[in-house]
């Protein structure tokens, strides 16, 4: 049955439970719990609505202000800020992520857990497989952007007094086990599912979304450890189970306002975004035709060209550009419907041609580089063969086996265009494309290159955040995470 979105958020909106403290802080105790148990929450909950609640909170949270538009993809220079520019500027603070680590541990990952209880009660592996699936998406989230992370006590909140953190490796290789287990469990002819509405209960994509983000993962550590990165390599290559065309891309597609794209709802009520300037002028260089996808032309009509805004002015330095002089990320983005993408099929092939580069696997890197190229056109609906070959056949666009790292990361980090998170950690692995630090960044010619942990672990899990801090380094950020080798 397919859901529709409206429909299901409005008879499951009370079933979203969330804990009303972060999971990963874990310092309360059962009373306390018990004490702040939300009045409006339905007392039996089902799998399908946990789900769908699940599904959503956290693709709100990745595709957001706080993770993603408002930070992400601000240092990573696919958005640019026109007003308020604090953040464009890399001014934070303690507080400034705290809602993205809350909106995964105390909503998605409570309501996955909740989820994977009833169906295990109910004996149904599937909804146990998509769980195990959802929670590595979540804890690849987390660790990627702070690093060390609550992850073996994650969801201990009722049990444990304190949640202490993994290292980064530790949770990276819980997540590509917790896939595995996924996949033992998930049966495309076992028990149906209900209430999904990333892949309306397709358990044959389902298993193809586990291997993605294996494949996604390995590509990760590469760096960091190769060995597993190679094992897991050719694993998943072998199983023949990736996500293999844009039609098996996982992605969480929004429906009109209360329950639109949180882009579609920014720009509702707000102004304050513009596409940057580093984009604009890398599209005109390369002729790329996902320029008018990725950009509106400016409100004043005089203004034919697309006019990006350079990262981290000055909030009057940015005003004085002129709100109708400059171009707003494209309709594609900002439309009440617009899905947020998980993982796309591009990005499958662009994972597959690194690894083939880096001698993981005997395919060949420059075919698998064209194909990925090829399938983020088609995402944006440019099909012309013509139009396709021409871009392929630039110089500047063909691969280049001396630096597949500047070659993929160029590209990739072209096609993630409005993946902040995801395009923010493979900038950092891939160190390409190369980048300038914020016109007036309040760090000189630095980029931040990790989250600030959120300032209630400080007071709420502080014997925890404390030993985070010595293992992996001082909280701010410019501490270089464990992946991060070069």
């Amino acid at each position: 049955m397919k859901y529709s979105l409206n429909k299901f958020l409005f008879r499951s909106g009370a079933l979203l439970i969330s804990g009303v403290l972060i999971l990963g802080i874990s310092s309360c105790k059962k009373e306390l719990v018990r004490i702040n148990k939300n009045p409006n929450a339905v007392e039996n909950p089902t799998p399908d609505y946990l789900l769908g609640g699940a599904e959503k909170s956290a693709a709100d949270a990745y595709w957001g202000a706080t993770a993603n538009f408002g930070s992400s993809q601000l240092i990573i220079q696919q958005w640019a800020a026109i007003q308020y520019t604090d953040a464009d500027r890399y001014i934070y603070d303690a507080s400034s992520f705290s809602s993205f680590w809350t909106a995964l541990y105390s909503v998605s990952l409570t309501n996955i857990k909740v989820m994977m209880k009833l169906a295990e009660e109910a004996g149904n592996n599937n909804y146990i497989g998509v769980g195990h699936i959802l929670r590595a998406w979540n804890f690849q989230l987390l660790t990627d952007a702070y690093g060390n992370v609550p992850y073996k006590e994650s969801g201990k909140i009722e049990s444990s007094s304190l949640a202490a953190y993994d290292s980064q490796q530790e949770v990276y290789t819980g997540i590509l086990s917790e896939l595995d287990t996924a996949l033992v469990q998930l049966d495309p002819n076992g028990t149906p599912i209900e209430g999904d509405l990333i892949y309306d209960g397709n358990i044959a994509n389902w298993r193809r979304f586990a291997r993605s983000l294996q494949l996604r993962i390995a590509l990760r550590i590469a760096d960091a450890d190769p060995s597993l990165a190679k094992a897991t390599v050719q694993k998943v290559l072998n199983s023949k189970e990736l996500i293999s065309s844009n039609a098996q891309t996982a992605q969480f597609v929004y429906d009109e306002s209360p329950n639109w794209n949180p882009v579609a709802s920014n720009f509702s009520t707000r102004n304050d975004y513009r596409i940057s300037k580093t984009v604009v002028d890398r599209l005109y260089a390369l002729k790329d035709p996902r320029l008018p996808v990725y950009a509106r032309l400016p409100e004043n009509d005089k203004i034919t060209k697309y006019v990006g805004v350079p990262n981290g002015l000055t909030t009057s330095d940015a005003n004085s550009l002129g709100l109708a002089n400059t171009s707003k990320p494209g309709t594609y983005f900002s439309a009440d419907n617009a899905p947020a993408v998980i993982q796309a099929y591009s990005e499958v092939l662009f994972l597959r041609a690194e690894a083939a580069a880096r001698g993981f696997s005997s395919e060949n890197p420059a075919t698998l580089y064209n194909e990925a190229i090829t399938a983020s056109l088609k995402q944006y609906g440019i099909t012309d063969a013509a139009v396709i070959g021409a871009y392929l056949a630039q110089a500047s666009v063909k691969y280049d086996a001396s630096n597949y790292k500047k070659s993929i990361g160029d590209q990739k980090w072209i096609a993630l265009f409005g993946e902040g998170l995801e395009a923010f950690a493979e900038w950092r692995r891939l160190d390409y494309p190369t980048l300038q630090a914020a016109v007036a960044g309040k760090y000189g010619d630095k980029i931040p290159v990790r989250f600030i942990y959120p300032s209630t672990e400080q007071t709420l899990n502080g014997k925890a955040y404390k030993a985070a801090v010595a293992a992996q380094g001082t909280d701010d950020l410019f501490t270089k995470l464990w992946f991060d080798k070069h």
